[in-house]
């Protein structure tokens, strides 16, 4: 019978730690990216709270969904053949979780169908750029 620790052993490969760091680095560029087109520049420095927080769902949702979908597995941490589609399919399901969590009373902004085409594409490419360029680098 599997126990939570060995699913999540199957799951987690400490070699993918530097693939995970870019990740989330990632996500928050591509909310910076949007903040800053739709706020301006200013509004970082105007409200950094309110920029935090919108990565703050993406950020859940990817932590969440990207361990139990192998984004860290041991595979991901091998090449950027297996990486790439693992990362991309962690943020399709990680944005569901982000837009639900936007969804909510918790968060503003809300949930609207462009934005949602938005973020499932440019996180995708911004992943699957982010892990191709770690495999170039390494």
């Amino acid at each position: 019978m599997a126990t939570s620790t060995s699913f999540l052993e199957e799951r987690l490969d400490a070699g993918a730690l530097p693939i995970a760091v870019g990740d989330v680095l990632a996500i928050f560029l591509l909310v910076t990216v949007g903040v800053i087109q739709h706020n301006g520049v200013s509004y970082l420095s105007a409200d950094p709270v309110g920029w935090v927080l919108t990565a703050v769902p993406f950020l859940i949702g990817w932590l969440v969904t990207a361990p139990l979908l192998g984004a860290y597995s041991p595979g991901a941490a091998e090449s950027a053949k297996s990486a790439v589609p693992l990362g991309v399919r962690s943020w399709l399901a990680a944005t569901v979780v982000g837009m639900a969590i936007r969804w909510t009373p918790l968060f503003e902004g809300g949930v609207e169908l462009t934005f949602v085409a938005v973020m499932l594409v440019l996180g995708s490419v911004a992943l699957g750029v982010w892990r191709t360029l770690y495999f170039k680098l390494v």
